[in-house]
Order: C-alpha cells, then structure tokens, then sequence
C-alpha cells in the first residue's frame, strides 16, 4: 500500500489532504474514494490493450498507429463507415481516454453477458453515466466521434513468439456504432445492441484481465493514467519476483508523441501517481533507472472476479 492509501486509513481522508501538497491532494481524493468501497464493480479489457496502447492524440484521418509493447506490436489502420445519408467518409484511428472508456465498456459487458452482442441502453446519458465520464455538448461529439473510429477501424495484435496467432486482423465491432440528434440535444442511438467481431470477442473471451470499474471512473479523463492502471492490473500480479523495467522500455510502451525519453518521463510521473492512487494493492518502486514492478495482488482477486462475473 502506497504511502498516500496507509495516510487515509491512519488519519482519515481530511487529515490526509492536509498532509500532502496542494497539487496531490486529488490523489488523496482518489484513494479515499477507492478504500471506501465497500462492494467492487469489475471492468474487463483484453490483454493486448495491457501491454499496448491507442495512441493519446489525434493522427492523420489516413494515418496508421503502430506501438510495440512487451511481447507484442498493435497496428490499427483507418476504416470507412456509410453516414446516415449513405455517403462514405473516412475515419481515423481511435484516441485519447474517450475511445479507451468506450473500448471498456464495450468489453466489460460482452463477457459479464458471454455474448458479443453489448447492450448499449437508449440514451447517450445513460451510457455515459455508466462509464463515469461527465455529460455535455462536447463530450457527446467526443464520444460520438471515437466510436465511429472505433466501428471503422481494423486492428491487429502480433504477439511475439509462443502467441504470435492469438489475434489476427480483424475489426473490434462488427456491426457500427450510430447515433442521430434529438430536438432535446440529447444524442441517441440508431441501435440498442453493437455487435464485437468474432475473432475479437474470442480473443477477449480467452484473454480477460479483470480492472476495478471504480478506479477507472476516477481516472476516466487521462489516457495516459487508464494505460499505466490496466499495464499494472496485468503485470503486477503475473511476476514472480521484482522486474525492473527501464525509462527507454516505458518510452517505447507508453512514450507516444515524446521524441526524447527526458521530455516523456517528466510527463509520465503524474498519471503513474494517478493510477497508483486507485490500485492501493498496487507495489513498485521508482528511481532513476525506472521503475522496479514487485509482486502485487491484483485489483479484483480471481475468486472476486468469478463471484462478479456470475453476479452481472
């Protein structure tokens, strides 16, 4: 347990935001909030997307992503969906924590359903309320625009090695994500279900990494955060013994948009605190190599994750 989640147990969440800087009393907000949990709620994600990333910002609408993380390269290329008028458009490749909340989502409930068919709900307030992200004019547009860079894309996962076939090139949702405007400026959906493609439901179905739905509402607006939290939740809990892990090996997995290692590791400290803040199981060191991942318990144990799956 980190030193900010042992200050809110032994003084109490007040007391504890008194006792660190201004700039990281958030930080306290947060791990207050985690530890007062009293029943978990699970996220799932695929483990592909724990070891690498959709980039942070927008690229070219013809621009392709690439990101090596460890063990693994992810390409996502740009796709074309029909408008509502039938007419064909470009869209680029998903970024930012929008398309990385929506992604969530879409996963999280295909496997507590055990169907690749996602209930997405009628309203756009709904379905946001759920993924915790805050509700408004620009926020709708957001999400409307990642999620059609969502349906258009395709993406493949090259494992290295032993796994190097897990994922082949396909789409992630097989039937598109549409919405229209109401005369209330409350956005709609043009359907109630999306549908995942086979092979990435298969994929996901094999490969689940359970994540506490409460940590990622409280991290939802940094990208950057969402990444370190799930990398974290995958590896923390399948070492063995402490694994170093160098600032040129974090720059290639996280350092998108950084072209030195220096400029990244300035900017990588304060999403690493964020989501240290809502993983209190969480144990690692850091220091000027990098940082040191120690054996950790994941954020929702097995057993925890069973009993959750069969509750949904």
């Amino acid at each position: 347990m980190s030193k900010i989640h042992r200050l809110v147990r032994e003084h109490g969440h007040a007391n504890a935001r008194l006792m660190v800087p201004a700039e990281e009393r958030h930080l306290v907000d947060n791990a207050a909030y985690i530890l007062a949990q009293e029943t978990l709620s699970l996220g799932i994600t695929y483990s592909g997307f724990c070891l690498t990333a959709l980039p942070h910002r927008q690229l070219g609408t013809e621009e392709r992503w690439e990101r090596r993380g460890h063990n693994i390269t992810l390409v996502v290329e740009p796709g074309v969906l029909f408008d509502h008028q039938g007419v064909t458009k470009v869209h680029g490749v998903p970024y930012g924590s929008r398309a990385r909340m929506i992604l969530l989502y879409l996963q999280t409930r295909a496997v507590q359903a055990s169907s690749p068919e996602v209930e997405l709900g009628r309203s756009m307030r709904d379905w946001l309320g759920r993924m915790g992200v805050s509700i408004g004019g620009k926020t709708v547009r957001e999400i409307r625009d990642q999620a059609d860079r969502i349906s258009a894309c395709r993406l493949t996962f090259l494992w290295h090695g032993e796994k190097q076939n897990a994922f082949t090139k396909d789409s992630i949702v097989q039937h598109g994500i549409q919405f229209y405007d109401k005369t209330d400026n409350q956005m709609q959906l043009w359907v109630d279900t999306v549908k995942l493609s086979p092979t990435f439901y298969a994929a996901l179905k094999d490969h689940p990494v359970p994540v506490a739905e409460a940590a990622l509402q409280k991290i939802s607006n940094s990208s950057l955060a969402l990444d370190i939290y799930i990398w974290l939740a995958y590896r923390l809990h399948s070492i063995q013994q402490p694994t170093p892990v160098s600032w040129s090996a974090l720059h290639t997995q996280f350092g998108a948009g950084y072209k030195l290692v220096r400029q990244f590791k300035s900017r990588f400290i304060g999403p690493l605190k964020e989501a240290l803040s809502v993983y209190p199981e969480a144990r690692i060191d850091l220091d000027e190599k990098g940082i040191v991942l120690r054996p950790s318990p994941p954020p929702i144990a097995k057993h925890t994750y069973q009993v959750l799956l069969n509750s949904a």
